[in-house]
């Protein structure tokens, strides 16, 4: 009895992925207007400097891909069969996201401080 799985029925697994699909419609309807609206913003202000203006362009980038990510995990795991490997799935894209939140925290926090000492130099 221990060793039965408890399979995700068919119908379910294609309500997910519809469910993903129409998700990810409306994320990139949402990213559109955002790109918009950063690019309005960088455009009407003169002041901002180029050092502010990376620092924006790569956190919507670092938002962007994680995003993305998350509709990759979701897609996949709207195909699983089992909770095994749900779970198997699970942790691995946990493992992956973790490595990649390091690596964007380390390059955001050196843009700021490439900022911050420009910004000093110029005072």
């Amino acid at each position: 009895m221990a060793d039965q799985q408890f399979e995700i029925p068919e119908q379910m697994r294609e309500m997910a992925e519809r469910n993903v699909a129409q998700a990810r419609e409306a994320y990139a309807q949402f990213i559109e207007a955002a790109r918009k609206a950063q690019d309005a913003v960088a455009q009407s202000s003169a002041a901002m400097t180029s050092g502010a203006r990376e620092l924006q362009e790569r956190a919507l980038r670092y938002a962007e891909e994680n995003i993305e990510a998350g509709f990759a995990f979701a897609g996949d795991l709207a195909k699983v069969r089992d909770l095994k490997e749900a779970f198997e799935l699970q942790q691995s894209f946990a493992r992956q996201q973790m490595e990649a939140f390091a690596k964007q925290a380390q390059d955001l926090t050196r843009l700021v401080t490439e900022a911050a000492q420009k910004a000093q130099s110029k005072s």
